[in-house]
């Protein structure tokens, strides 16, 4: 899964640096709660805790019940012994226009000492886990629209994507049974559908991910009509997974960073250095008004697996991560996936030139003609250099030309330039 990471950084007077590698909150659970809720009901003042705490104690039994006959039926399923290590029913929501999913909520589930025909999708080992994920998709259009679940799971580092198991909970409750081939797909207008998928993880696999604490699922688009795969609607999206504690801290931290590539697939860790939100400074490129919105500089530690894309920044990372916000006022869309920009730093004396591959721009994923969209750009710079020479000089961001999806030109080479405020 690994990609090469091409970064390219010159010097106007003397020096050019090509810079390249390679490679590609939730709640607590209910395990944690309830030590916590004994001594609360083993306490003198138990009219109190019944008054002030019915809700919560309601919504982690519910929370428990949606998972208990599925981890009770694959622990006899299996044969193996079973054990909650985290819970979170706290919903995340993607909306591709009046088509959404959400991940309701979540139970990370040890398994152990299986029977041996079940050890294939753990990776041939006989002890592991197993992600049960419950999702609802709900269709608000006025028209019928076909959605494949293919809600695949992936980390850093991972070799495949992770699928569902249909021998590991009740066919029936399945979102892959009740969005099938065999009803073709089709989200009836209004409809909504909910049901599980069953992730497993090898011992191996499971040791990996409890360490990098998250795992993430890819959001596929719904389609408008049958098998026909260019007629989408919305964009890909994501939901983050925190798996332990820690993770829970990771994701709450990454909310507050601009959603790149690294953020999303948690490629290490960011610290903010600097950061600016409302700048709101306007221009015009061809018939697409462009709007800066803001920038953080963030010092970046990449993780083990994806250290070798930045072995050349001996001297440590600072990404720069811009954004902006692009009205599109043209007759043909936006690629955001072909937009591109340069970095000019040091008084005019060296330039670097965005990113593309860490972002999360897919090839469909554009802004429509007559509507409005956000565009990130990132690039990387010499923590070094940032810090002794570049931080308190002027940062100019050239942005343009307009490209469709196509990356065909559509504002005849315009160009503009924004400066950072600082």
């Amino acid at each position: 899964m690994k990609k090469s990471l091409f970064l390219i950084s010159s010097l106007i007077l003397s020096t050019s640096i090509i810079l390249s590698g390679c490679g590609k909150s939730g709640d607590e659970s209910k395990k944690d709660d309830e030590p916590k809720k004994t001594q609360e009901e083993k306490g003198q003042d138990k009219d109190k805790v019944q008054k002030e705490e019915p809700k919560k104690d309601q919504e982690s039994t519910k929370g428990s019940a949606d998972f208990a006959s599925l981890i009770s039926y694959m622990e006899k399923e299996t044969q193996g012994k079973t054990k909650v290590l985290f819970e979170n029913n706290e919903p995340q929501v993607h909306k591709m226009e009046n088509v959404s999913i959400s991940l309701d909520s979540y139970s990370v589930v040890e398994l152990k000492d299986f029977h041996t025909d079940f050890n294939i999708p753990f990776g041939e080992e006989n002890n592991g886990g197993v992600i049960l994920a419950k999702y609802t998709v709900k269709n608000d259009m006025d028209k019928e629209v076909y959605y494949m679940p293919s809600l695949d799971v992936t980390f850093t580092g991972a070799s495949k994507y992770y699928t569902n198991d249909k021998y590991l909970i009740p066919e029936e409750d399945q979102l892959p049974t009740k969005l099938s081939y065999q009803t073709d797909y089709l989200l009836k207008a209004g409809e909504e559908v909910t049901g599980y998928i069953a992730y497993p993880f090898g011992e191996t696999d499971l040791a990996k991910i409890n360490e990098l604490g998250t795992v993430t699922v890819m959001v596929p688009v719904p389609l408008t009509e049958k098998e026909k795969y260019d007629a989408t609607i919305g964009s890909e999206g994501r939901f983050n997974l925190a798996l332990n504690t820690g993770g829970s801290k990771k994701v709450s931290s990454n909310s507050s960073f601009y959603q790149d590539k690294v953020t999303l697939d948690n490629m290490g860790e960011k610290k903010m250095s600097k950061e600016k939100s409302d700048i709101n400074e306007s221009k015009k490129i061809g018939d697409v008004n462009a709007i800066l919105e803001g920038y953080q500089f963030t010092q970046f530690t990449p993780n083990e697996v994806e250290a070798p894309r930045f072995s050349n920044f001996t001297n440590g990372v600072t990404l720069l991560t811009v954004k902006f916000k692009l009205e599109n006022k043209a007759t043909s869309e936006i690629g955001l996936s072909s937009m591109s920009s340069k970095l000019t730093v040091n008084d005019g004396m060296q330039y670097l030139l965005s990113e593309g591959m860490l972002l999360n721009y897919q090839y469909n994923d554009v802004i429509k003609a007559g509507e409005t969209g956000e565009l990130l750009q990132v690039f990387v710079l010499d923590q070094e250099q940032y810090e002794k020479i570049w931080k308190d000089k002027a940062f100019d961001i050239e942005l343009g030309p307009i490209r469709n999806k196509g990356a065909e030109d559509t504002s005849k080479g315009k160009k503009e330039t924004f400066t950072l405020p600082k």
